[in-house]
């Protein structure tokens, strides 16, 4: 063959690999693209070409036979049938490093602040697996500054605990008192389908300028398209792991992993997949693990991540799919409860039904008894309550509650905090020791 024809040959086979390259767009159904002639895997990143010649970014997120399903990142207005869809080449790659300080980014690392473009290293919003027998074990109590929270529901660092909480009972006001006061290098906080407005009124007035400085925020508001708001819960891990790998403790607040969950379920609706439990897919609860797991500890030496999750409980149903599904996962669950928002008790902590699985590990025995028999004489309070306010109870008939009515005005005291007060641990601990100084174990008296 002559060189000429052997050249003839490469760009016939070049022009065919560029045809292969671009698909058309075929159809749209929902949130859902399809797009044919392409040959990509699933992650694969595309832009597809709108009607003013602007490209969108979307997600091959399925496939049927030689029909691929895309989620776009942004809105669709302006996309037509037979639109190119391209490939894009590279990785997934997000901005993470010591730059992104004080800076507010979206889902996919862009700027929201105004401070102009970001020079930073890339990332990937996958994440390394830690083999677990290389993880450093919770050792160490971290201070989050509420009192409730440090003495009866320790956290140690690297710890991955959710707040469960219905709408309106101080979830985002008990998140900001953390960012505030919890001892942690740097905060990475990831504001994932809530209002819009609560990302500023977050930066402006629970941050402020000091705590903006050492911390990072990536926000995905409710109207974000489904692939943002699960790509920016993504991008906040990958954010606190890189962190992590510095050597820093990090805190990482995520508020919520609800939404990231019903992200996921769009998407998997969206492509087909079939509901599960009340109406959730099974790709939601094999995601779920897959983003927690990357917080926590490091290896042994290196840095640790805390995580906070909320978790929205529908209609307070603590049984609800995903509220079950994370509290399975996570490393404790603190659950905050209406009636004591009600009431105006705040931080409305239900200590009843609220656990640190990490607290026996951490802390020493004294303190460990002295937690759980607050918890008892509170709950044995409460119990008993409606039988005390009637006047139906005879003092000396239990010697538990006669203990309990005893202490119980310090107790409530103990529970509450103000928003703008700071309890650090060993204070916390004090206080505790003063409504229990040496108290014997009671015991009830036999039926």
């Amino acid at each position: 063959m002559s060189l000429s024809e052997q050249l003839k040959t490469i760009n016939i086979e070049k022009l065919s690999l560029e045809k292969k390259a671009s698909g058309r767009l075929i159809r749209m159904v929902g949130l859902t693209l399809e797009a044919e002639g392409l040959v990509v895997k699933v992650g694969d990143r595309c832009m597809v070409e709108r009607r003013d010649d602007s490209d969108i970014e979307a997600e091959v997120v399925g496939f049927d036979g030689s029909r691929i399903f895309l989620m776009p990142i942004e809105q669709v207005d302006g996309l037509q049938a037979g639109a190119k869809v391209s490939p894009l080449s590279g990785s997934d790659g997000v901005p993470v490093g010591f730059q992104l300080l004080g800076r507010v980014l979206d889902g996919i690392g862009r700027p929201l602040d105004g401070k102009g473009p970001l020079h930073a290293e890339q990332g990937s919003l996958q994440g390394e697996t830690i083999n677990p027998l290389h993880r450093d074990p919770i050792r160490t109590t971290l201070d989050v500054g509420l009192r409730s929270i440090n003495a009866l529901l320790t956290v140690g660092r690297g710890q991955r605990m959710g707040l469960f909480a219905g709408s309106g009972v101080g979830k985002s006001m008990l998140l900001g008192m953390m960012t505030r006061f919890t001892e942690a290098d740097i905060t990475v906080v990831g504001l994932i389908g809530e209002r819009g407005r609560e990302v500023k009124e977050f930066i402006d007035e629970i941050l402020g300028e000091e705590g903006m400085a050492r911390s990072v925020v990536i926000a995905s508001p409710a109207d974000d398209s489904p692939l943002m708001r699960l790509r920016a819960a993504m991008y906040c891990t990958s954010v606190a792991e890189y962190y992590r790998k510095q050597g820093k403790n990090v805190l990482l607040l995520m508020d919520s992993l609800t939404r990231y969950a019903q992200a996921q379920r769009e998407i998997a609706l969206a492509v087909g997949e079939p509901p599960a439990t009340k109406g959730y897919p099974p790709s939601v609860f094999s995601k779920l693990p897959k983003l927690v797991e990357r917080a926590g500890n490091g290896e042994a030496g290196g840095g640790s991540i805390t995580a906070f999750y909320t978790v929205l409980s529908e209609g307070d149903d603590l049984q609800d799919p995903v509220a079950d599904a994370s509290r399975a996962i996570l490393d404790g669950h603190i659950v905050l409860s209406r009636k004591l928002a009600d009431e105006g008790h705040y931080p409305a902590i239900d200590i009843e039904a609220s656990i640190s699985r990490a607290m026996p590990q951490i802390v020493s025995p004294d303190w460990l008894r002295k937690a759980q028999m607050l918890r008892q004489l509170y709950a044995h309070y409460q119990e008993n309550k409606d039988l005390v306010s009637v006047g139906a109870y005879q003092a000396g008939s239990d010697p538990t509650l006669d203990l309990a009515l005893n202490r119980i005005p310090l107790i409530q005291q103990f529970l509450q905090q103000e928003l703008n007060e700071c309890a650090k641990i060993e204070d916390s601990l004090e206080q505790l020791k003063t409504i229990l100084p040496d108290v014997p174990q009671p015991t009830s008296p036999e039926p």
